[in-house]
């Protein structure tokens, strides 16, 4: 089993920055790729970003590239999401998802493991 908890969420003006955390813990030898997603209210969840344990190259989407960015540390078994420049439509509750799959995915239903959410709230 694979734990996954949130951090770094809260209340930011547009234009401003936000920087969120994923811990994970358990079987974490197992997994492959880490990915961000999100769900503002009334909408379906969203892919974000994703990146490989092993591998560098990070997926995006078109809506966040430029503004955010993906990384790990692996010796913490933790992914980072840097958002830089944000607008009040990247308000949403964000997601920590890991799955065993050896490329990227980007569809919600490829991720096996998830965290509880944290709250990103940016106001114009």
């Amino acid at each position: 089993q694979v734990q996954l908890v949130e951090s770094g969420g809260g209340l930011v003006q547009a234009g401003g920055s936000l920087r969120l955390s994923c811990a994970a813990s358990g079987r974490t030898r197992i997994l492959s790729a880490l990915g961000w997603f999100r769900q503002a209210p009334g909408k379906e969840r969203e892919f974000v970003a994703a990146i490989s344990w092993v591998r560098t190259n990070p997926n995006y989407a078109d809506s966040v590239k430029g503004r955010f960015a993906i990384s790990r540390d692996n010796a913490k078994n933790t992914v980072y999401l840097q958002m830089n420049s944000l607008k009040p439509e990247d308000t949403a509750v964000y997601y920590c998802a890991q799955s065993v799959r050896t490329y990227l995915p980007t569809a919600s239903r490829e991720y096996d493991y998830w965290g509880q959410g944290t709250q990103v709230t940016v106001s114009s």
